[in-house]
């Protein structure tokens, strides 16, 4: 592969134009200038290049919902990561739903099997996100009740089974836990900790992240609202320091005005990123479709059971990167690191040393997305080019 650098370049986490040079496919140095006279160049005129995106919660693509998988869809989730990279998708956490112990079990065989396969140029499988079934039932919002679990050692253990590898983040709703050991237990297990689908109070939150929980998955939904009296979860999490608050940004789930305030009190990519929570839908057009035992109804990329609950999007997570920007809830630096720097930093163990940003771009895979922002202010994205 030739070697080459990148001119004129705005990168997400530096000041003013950069030049990258590509080294056998890897980011070998980022600067404003580089004595690399002798390598070809690409000019991007000003135009921002990033690391692709990496979604940590996504709930299936092209009609295949992650908690249905059999061994004998391998070859369709080979499919999903190609679209997802088609879509600019570096990596994702398929994310499992509440479900049976059976099903979490079988797809999280399958998922197994399919980490040990990944092949490059695509889409990485990064691990599990278990979203439930430790959830509150008052919030558990589309997820079935029947399904839902005590949080328990046991049931944990029993969830977790021989997939603890396997599986890289779990939501559950810390206030189920009156013995405050479920979060240090599951750390010590290497699982990273979501606080989600729950009625917890400032002070319970704030005791969770303590103990190791360092994330909050799709923030203000399925929790109580900030409130001047009674913070909540999330005004838990916007108060530490390690934890980062996933959003969905499809103008259904949260307003944007809120997504405003959010940005501002969570310090942009410092502590948020920003997910899809994608359907099975992803890729098909809007229509009636199946959703476990239920159908879901998507009417302009928005899921909805048929009593109306709000069960998650069929957009993908570049396209809540344009929404930031056509909303004006942050520049176009931010809203880019949102979707790549971010839930990368995010995924780090909590106790992890800080980086400094540039070493999270070194010896990465040079498959870079080149974003442009024309004068009406709208925002589009391409893989760059390579010479």
């Amino acid at each position: 592969m030739k070697d080459y650098k990148i001119t004129n370049a705005r990168i997400p986490g530096y000041l003013g134009m950069q030049q990258i040079e590509i080294g056998n496919g890897k980011i070998v140095k980022i600067a404003e200038r580089l004595a690399t006279a002798n390598l070809p160049g690409v000019d991007v005129e000003g135009d921002w290049i990033s690391l692709g995106g990496v979604d940590l919660q996504i709930n299936g693509a092209l009609g295949l919902a992650f908690p249905d998988v059999r061994m004998e869809d391998l070859p369709r989730l080979t499919q999903i990561c190609d679209f997802l990279w088609a879509q600019g998708v570096d990596g994702f956490l398929p994310t499992i739903v509440t479900t049976s112990i059976d099903n979490i079990h079988r797809s999280l065989a399958v998922f197994t099997e399919f980490i040990k396969h990944q092949q490059p140029n695509t889409s990485q499988v990064l691990g599990i996100h278990l979203e439930g079934p430790f959830l509150n039932p008052q919030k558990r919002g589309a997820h079935p009740a029947a399904y839902l679990l005590p949080l328990t050692l046991d049931a944990v253990t029993s969830v977790c089974s021989k997939y603890s590898q396997t599986i890289k983040v779990i939501t559950l709703a810390p206030e189920l836990d009156p013995t405050d050991t479920i979060v240090p237990y599951l750390r010590s297990l290497g699982i990273i900790v979501s606080l989600g689908h729950s009625q917890a109070n400032f002070a319970q939150a704030e005791q969770v992240f303590t103990s190791g929980a360092s994330m909050v998955t799709h923030a203000f939904n399925a929790m109580p609202g900030l409130h001047h009296r009674e913070p909540g979860l999330l005004g838990a999490a916007l108060t530490q320091p390690h934890v980062r608050c996933g959003f969905i940004a499809d103008g259904q789930h949260v307003h944007p005005a809120m997504l405003k305030l959010l940005v501002r009190a969570g310090k942009c990519s410092e502590g948020l990123f920003l997910v899809s929570d994608a359907l099975s839908p992803l890729g098909l057009p809007d229509g009636k479709y199946p959703w476990d035992c239920r159908e879901i109804e998507v009417v302009d990329g928005t899921a909805r059971l048929a009593d109306g609950t709000l069960s998650g999007t069929t957009r993908s997570l570049l396209v809540g990167v344009q929404n930031l920007v056509r909303w004006g809830v942050c520049d176009v630096g931010n809203a880019i690191a949102l979707a790549t720097i971010s839930p990368r930093l995010a995924l780090r163990q909590p106790a992890a040393p800080q980086i400094e940003i540039g070493d999270l771009y070194l010896r990465q895979s040079a498959n870079l997305l080149r974003w442009h922002c024309d004068s009406r202010g709208e925002l589009s994205w391409q893989r760059l080019q390579v010479p």
